[in-house]
């Protein structure tokens, strides 16, 4: 948003002013630890000293166009190179999701391409001290070692841990290599951050992604936030809201425990207790239910089992729900009238909403209350689930979990018999790559394997608890902060435990200093995004292609070059790229792109090809900033980005879909039903749309997904050629590589996937209906008879998982506070590239607490003042006090960014020479505890309990 007001000064040219012009009239200055990079920076007026000038290079300018590397909103960047050399960068003016914004991270990717906190060459822990390695070396040493370790203990003890970073061709083939390496144990951070509304939200109506786009926030007349703070994690997209408050004077509601930046632009505040979502969401309905706001047209037609939760619901009356939230009747009314009189209205949620032991409750919660007020599948409603990293939308769809494989398929044997086909490779020889015995989950191939939350167990857990043939034996780090974990000190343990680490990043990560070995510990420099092309899932389910902007630098290759030589050496590298161009050992970006193309049929990533994706990144200036809309230019039609569902293949031209369940469109043109994914009835009641359905769809009502023999039932199966014919006959929309299924299901304007109602009953959940549950480590011992948590659970992703051997045992005599954790602008994720970058660094350079005033005072604690925060677990970090009314009295809030610390160690000079960054601090997830959702094993960093002590 930008505000202009009339002026005689006369206006420059072309946009108006730029920053550029802005700065050098304004004679602006920096100093401190980023004086040295920033004033260099093109953007900023010429330093001059003693006669001396800062060096211009006049060769020619090459421009880039990039996305930022960051959050996942998506920005465009323009980056100027010469010489190689990554010389200046812009926001993209012209580019549908940002309009020409940055945040402070944003503005500080050039720092990526001349850092020298960077990862130089591969090195290894040899008696405490690092020691430079050639990458044939390092190649031959971990890989030989690899195999050793599969040799004597199978594939399964090897851990392969992806990255949100990674493109999403990078992505997808870290799942194929982990395929081919026969094991399931990989994932990434989506584990850690919306695995529970992955799950919650699939479960309810099909997919589990963001429904709508950032840009259509600017239709809201009502946004309530729940657990989110765009304001600091999600900057850019602040414009889209204060759009819609501008426009449509659209009511924006906060509810978090804490007074965010955020809340300071609500109209309403709300201030919850950290783990009462459920209890909150039904004290909501409870009101609209009692005032008959709900809108029971769509509800009749669209939804399965609301009739169970308004049951739920009425066993949360006022009373009940201020005793458990915290939040009185007169607020709690205020803020239903808001949501429901202003309508079409979006919830937005963060991980303050995912990171429980009930996430998947809250995120199912979250959907109902939409469902219930008839806002899924309209402009300005839906479920607006902001994602974290950069690319982790697209690294979850394209299968780097450890649950599925790419599209969603699962680890069913049909599944696997698609992705060999898709792969042209051997189901047989594929199936012999994996450990044949049977564990307590089934056959390692066919069961999930265990998450990035819990690979910690994974090596310290007894072997015969275990439903693998042993322990962990070896981990790879690949771009993940390990200090975005709960239960640092079990960490290092496990750390300590394993017969070899690797890291594989740009940076050396505080995965390489905190583990306290002496040897067995290998860094991979890995290249950063600027350093490699392809394409990169923004949290609304758009695909952005990204140039690359310059070479690696010093010794470092990019990602997907590495995966190749790994495979190689441990000798599957052939079937690995079997489909692809090589560049030498550089598999071809855009091969990899056509292959995930022939496969994912489920979620529509089968119609952006590369050559549509370049397409939209040439001409991002033609696509609407409100609608993302190409408005004529070579991509007429089409959704920027081409969102998914993009159905069919390529050639069918499908725009993408921009609003998720919109049936006011033609599926041809966005349109979408519910999926039809949970069968077409249940105990006698049916589950599909009942008067509903996409505009001039030729089936007026609800209908199951599409077969081979439903096109025949329709007599559409002639619609199909002789070659679709062959490769359909048998298969479903879903397993029909030719896509002939879906054209012609497309053509009769039907989704391909059904028309059918979303469930607020997930029978196969351990709670149906979401239900309140008290947090493992609840300070409200008096509410644990009536809310209790769940049983223990014997195996679960492979591990034993505690839940009410945890609850029973009452801590708060020594751990009185309840603890929470959440973002800052300044700093991404585990911080270790943010707080390498000195721009950054002048901004944020202290760890600390946020402590209520009357606690401060309670415990005799001043601004300033260093003092201990005690998890319940026994982990302790050493921080400084920030006194502040953000937080009410019993919750203390800390970042989660930092890292280089450990328990009041400084872990400086463990770091290679030159590496450290220039902030550390202590990662706050030392001091938090165990807790695990019960369906996705997402760990719980929102809710536990401490205790806060003067440091001497």
């Amino acid at each position: 948003m930008r505000l202009n007001r009339k002026s005689d000064t006369p206006k420059a040219s072309g946009l108006g002013i730029n920053r550029r012009q802005f700065l050098k009239r304004s004679g602006a200055a920096t100093g401190g630890l980023a004086a040295a990079g920033f004033m260099g920076a093109p953007m900023m007026r010429r330093a001059e000293a003693e006669g001396k000038t800062t060096p211009v290079l006049d060769s020619p300018i090459e421009v880039k166009r990039t996305i930022c590397s960051h959050c996942s909103v998506g920005c465009g960047v323009y980056a100027e190179v010469q010489e190689g050399i990554w010389t200046k960068q812009e926001p993209a003016f012209d580019h549908p999701f940002n309009h020409g914004a940055h945040c402070a991270k944003g503005a500080s990717l050039r720092q990526h391409g001349h850092s020298t906190k960077r990862l130089k060459y591969p090195m290894k822990l040899v008696g405490g001290e690092w020691q430079r390695l050639s990458w044939e070396d390092a190649i031959e040493e971990i890989g030989g070692k690899v195999l050793e370790l599969t040799e004597q203990h199978g594939p399964d003890s090897i851990y392969w841990l992806g990255s949100a970073k990674f493109n999403n061709e990078q992505a997808y083939l870290m799942r194929k290599f982990a395929a081919l390496a026969g094991t399931n144990n990989t994932d990434h951070q989506a584990r850690i951050c919306h695995s529970t509304t992955v799950a919650g939200v699939a479960n309810t109506w099909g997919y589990g992604a963001m429904t709508n786009s950032l840009n259509d926030i600017q239709n809201s007349k009502s946004i309530m936030f729940i657990g989110s703070n765009p304001a600091e994690a999600h900057p850019v997209a602040m414009q889209h809201i204060l759009l819609a408050k501008e426009k449509n004077n659209a009511n924006i509601i906060v509810v978090d425990p804490r007074f965010t930046r955020t809340a300071a632009k609500a109209n309403s505040y709300v201030r919850i207790r950290p783990g009462s979502d459920v209890a909150f969401i039904w004290g909501l309905l409870w009101h609209i239910f009692e005032n008959g706001w709900e809108d029971q047209e769509y509800i009749d037609q669209r939804v399965y089992a609301m009739d169970e939760v308004r049951e739920e619901v009425a066993n949360f009356p006022p009373e009940v729900v201020e005793n458990i939230t915290g939040v009185p009747e007169d607020q709690m009314r205020d803020t239903a009238r808001r949501i429901s009189e202003n309508r079409p209205g979006c919830v937005v949620w963060c991980m303050g909403g995912t990171q429980h032991t009930t996430g998947n409750n809250n995120t199912r919660a979250y959907c109902i209350l939409e469902l219930a007020l008839g806002n899924i599948g309209k402009s300005g409603g839906g479920a607006n689930i902001f994602r974290g990293h950069d690319n982790v939308q697209g690294a979850t769809d394209l299968g780097l979990m450890s649950h599925s494989l790419p599209g969603y398929y699962g680890l069913a044997e049909g599944a696997w018999r698609h992705w060999a086909r898709v792969w042209d490779l051997d189901y047989d020889w594929l199936e012999s790559r994996f450990d044949p015995a049977e564990y307590t989950d089934g056959k390692p191939m066919f069961s999930s394997g265990i998450t990035v939350s819990r690979w910690i167990d994974g090596v310290l857990e007894e072997e015969e608890a275990i439903s693998q043939r042993t322990r962990l034996k070896a981990m790879f780090y690949w771009g993940h902060a390990v200090n975005s974990q709960t239960r640092g000190p079990e960490m290092r343990q496990a750390m300590k435990q394993l017969e070899m680490m690797v890291i594989v990043d740009p940076y050396p990560t505080v995965a390489g200093v905190m583990h306290d070995r002496q040897d067995g510990v290998y860094l991979l420099p890995a290249a950063t995004q600027f350093e490699t092309y392809g394409s990169v899932t923004a949290t609304n389910r758009a695909l952005q292609w990204r140039d690359r902007v310059i070479e690696p630098l010093f010794e470092a290759k990019p990602d997907h070059e590495i995966m190749y030589l790994l495979a190689r050496k441990l000798g599957f590298g052939d079937e690995l790229v079997k489909n692809y161009e090589m560049n030498g050992t550089e598999p071809l970006i855009e091969d990899i792109t056509r292959e995930f193309n022939a496969g994912m049929w489920t979620v529509g990533y089968t119609g952006q090809s590369p050559e549509r994706l370049k397409l939209h990144q040439q001409n991002w200036h033609t696509f609407n900033f409100n609608t993302t809309l190409a408005e004529g230019g070579p991509a007429d039609g089409d959704y920027y980005g081409l969102p998914w569902p993009c159905w069919g293949t390529a050639e069918m031209g499908h725009p993408g879909t921009p609003l998720l369940y919109d049936t006011s469109k033609r599926v041809s043109e966005g349109g979408l039903t519910f999926r039809a994914r949970f069968g077409i009835e249940r105990n006698g009641e049916n589950l599909l749309a009942d008067g509903s359905y996409s505009l001039d769809s030729e089936i007026e009502d609800g209908y199951p997904e599409f077969t081979a023999q439903m096109l025949k039932d329709l007599g559409w199966w002639d619609d199909l050629t002789d070659a679709e014919k062959t490769e359909a006959e048998g298969k479903n929309w879903k397993t029909d590589l030719s896509g002939g299924i879906q054209r012609v299901a497309i053509a009769h304007e039907c989704a391909p996937f059904g028309n059918a109602k979303a469930r607020c009953n997930v029978w196969t959940f351990p709670d149906p209906i979401p239900k309140h549950r008290e947090p493992l480590y609840t300070s409200r011992r008096d509410l644990v008879a009536n809310y209790p948590t769940w049983d223990d659970v014997t195996s679960h992703y492979r591990l034993p998982t505690l839940y009410k051997s945890i609850q029973e045992n009452d801590v708060t005599g020594k751990y009185p506070t309840i603890l929470t954790s959440g973002r800052l602008v300044e700093y991404e994720g585990g911080g270790e590239e943010t707080r390498s970058m000195s721009w950054l660094a002048e901004l944020q350079q202290e760890m600390f607490v946020e402590i209520n005033p009357a606690l401060a005072n309670d415990l005799g604690i001043a601004e300033g003042d260093m003092v201990w925060v005690e998890g319940a677990e026994g982990g302790r970090v050493r921080v400084k006090a920030l006194v502040t009314n953000r937080v009410a009295r019993e919750v203390v809030f800390m970042p989660f960014h930092f890292g280089g610390m450990f328990q009041g160690e400084n872990l400086h000079d463990r770091y290679p020479e030159g590496t450290a960054p220039y902030v550390l601090g202590e990662a706050a997830n030392t001091a938090t505890t165990y807790g695990y959702d019960s369906v996705t094993q997402m760990q719980e960093t929102k809710c536990t309990l401490c205790r806060i002590e003067k440091a001497s």
